[in-house]
């Protein structure tokens, strides 16, 4: 039996060596990736965000307050641009996850994964409305919540006098009974 040799055997493409489930699941991955990035972006301490105010961290959370000198926009225009964000955000991913459920040629593995992850990103967005329902019930005037995986941030709009210990814990408590994020992963910010 004569062997092949390597040299001897036709090239296979990219595509070829992983195949098609292989670049589905990389282009979802990506895409996905670029989603929990924009989202992360939008809603993290970044130069963008929340940088200028003061950190002080409370049991059970932590909390910024202050102002961003370099913020021109007034509250209720920043929590409007949040919450499209976050819905533009969120639905480029789920987007991108039924692409995969609806592909042909997708593994019923990857097909399955992707219908967890939908349910996943369908139940974060109940809990995140919950959240800022029930957080605007205890009085505060604007609200937006971000939960992502194990870890939440409450953005609450105040009237500027800093939030109270009992207003903080109210908070985590509404997140924690919601989602079950314990309250030292959740990041209470004061707009």
């Amino acid at each position: 039996m004569v062997m092949e040799r390597e040299q001897d055997r036709p090239a296979r493409g990219f595509v070829g060596k992983i195949g098609k489930r292989g670049v589905v699941i990389a282009v979802a991955v990506v895409l996905i990736g670029a989603a929990v990035f924009a989202n992360w972006f939008l809603f993290s301490d970044s130069k963008d965000g929340f940088d200028g105010y003061d950190q002080s961290t409370d049991v059970g959370g932590s909390l910024n307050t202050g102002t961003n000198a370099g913020d021109n926009a007034s509250g209720d225009d920043y929590f409007a641009t949040m919450q499209v964000s976050r819905k533009r955000s969120r639905d480029e991913a789920l987007q991108v996850l039924q692409s995969v459920v609806d592909n042909v040629d997708a593994d019923e593995a990857v097909k399955a994964q992707a219908l967890n992850d939908i349910n996943r990103l369908a139940l974060e967005m109940t809990m995140e409305s919950n959240i800022e329902t029930l957080v605007m019930g205890k009085g505060f005037e604007d609200c937006v919540a971000v939960l992502n995986g194990d870890s939440a941030t409450v953005v609450v709009k105040t009237d500027g006098e800093g939030l109270m210990a009992n207003q903080i814990a109210q908070i985590n408590e509404i997140v924690y009974e919601q989602s079950k994020i314990l309250p030292v992963n959740i990041k209470i910010t004061e707009r």
